[in-house]
C-alpha cells in the first residue's frame, strides 16, 4: 500500500511526524538526538494529530511510535520549566484527548519509556514493546507525583503492590514485567516492532468501524469518567509540587548533570 503523508496547513514541527496510510494514522516521535524528550510544541502537535484523527472518518486506528531504540525519555525538563503548567497545558490536553479517544490507539515501544512515556500507555488499547524496552515512572525522584491517571489505573492493572513499587521507588522495569502486569500485549524483537504494530493496526482497521467504536466505548466507558476526574486531581497536586523546594532542587540537580561539560 502506498503511504500518504497528509499535508498540514502549517508545517508541522520536525520532532513529531504525522502520517496517514489507508485507515491508519501514525504519530511518530522524531527527536532521537534528545531521546524523544517531549517539548510543549511536541505535545501540541500530538494533540492536533489526535483531534484530526478523531474528526476524520477515514481514520479508524491511531498508531503511536517512537524511534529505533527510544520511545520517549519523558518531558524535556528545560523546556517544561519554561512553560506554565496549568489547566490548559498541552500535557493535560494530550491526556484528556487520550482518555476520550473513541478510535483504537496502538502504541509501539522500543527503548526507554519514561514518565508520561509509560503512563500514556495506560490509555492505549494495544501495546507492542521490544525486548529492550524499559519503563519507568520516576515522579517521586523529581519531587513530583503520578500523573495521567496512573495513581488509579496502574494499581487496577498491575495490582496495588506492584504499582506501589513502580510509583514509589521509580525503578525501571522491562517489557516482560510490563507484559506480566498487563501493560503490554506483545513483546517482540526490535526489528519486528514496526511490522508487528502495523499488522495489529491493519487488523483493527479491517473490523466494522461502528462495532469497533462501540466495543472500545464499552471497554473504556465504565472507568472513563473516574479516570478523567483522577487526571484533574493529580494535575492539581502536580502543579503545586512543581513549585515545591523538593522539585526545584531535583530539577536543578538533573539539569546540572545533563549540562555539557
Amino acid at each position: 500500500m502506498t503511504r500518504i503523508v497528509e499535508p498540514a496547513e502549517n508545517p508541522p514541527p520536525e520532532h513529531v511526524v504525522v502520517e496517514r496510510q489507508g485507515a491508519v494514522q501514525t504519530i511518530r516521535l522524531a527527536r532521537p538526538e534528545k531521546k524523544n524528550a517531549l517539548t510543549v510544541a511536541m505535545y501540541t502537535r500530538c494533540v492536533e494529530a489526535l483531534r484530526a484523527a478523531h474528526a476524520d472518518e477515514a481514520v479508524r486506528v491511531v498508531r503511536l511510535i517512537g524511534q529505533p531504540g527510544v520511545f520517549t525519555a519523558g518531558n524535556d525538563l528545560a523546556d517544561f520549566m519554561q512553560a506554565p503548567f496549568d489547566a490548559n497545558s498541552p500535557v493535560l490536553q494530550l491526556l484528556r484527548s487520550l482518555v476520550h479517544a473513541e478510535k483504537p490507539i496502538v502504541a509501539a515501544v522500543d527503548g526507554p519509556a519514561v514518565g508520561i512515556g509509560t503512563t500514556l500507555l495506560l490509555h492505549c488499547d494495544l501495546v507492542v514493546a521490544t525486548d529492550r524496552a524499559r519503563f519507568q515512572m520516576p515522579f517521586i525522584k523529581l519531587g513530583l507525583v503520578p500523573e495521567g491517571g496512573s495513581s488509579v489505573l496502574m494499581p487496577a492493572l498491575a495490582g496495588l503492590q506492584r504499582a506501589t513499587e513502580w510509583l514509589m521507588l521509580g525503578d525501571p522495569f522491562d517489557a516482560h514485567a510490563a507484559r506480566e502486569a498487563g501493560l503490554v500485549n506483545r513483546v517482540v524483537e526490535p526489528a519486528a516492532l514496526e511490522e508487528t504494530s502495523w499488522a495489529l493496526c491493519e487488523r483493527l482497521a479491517a473490523q466494522p468501524a461502528e462495532a469497533l467504536r462501540l466495543t472500545k466505548a464499552m471497554l473504556r466507558g465504565p472507568q472513563r469518567a473516574a479516570t478523567a476526574q483522577t487526571i484533574e486531581a493529580e494535575a492539581a497536586v502536580f502543579m503545586e509540587r512543581l513549585r515545591s523546594p523538593e522539585a526545584m532542587a531535583a530539577f536543578a540537580g538533573f539539569l546540572s548533570k545533563a549540562a555539557p561539560r
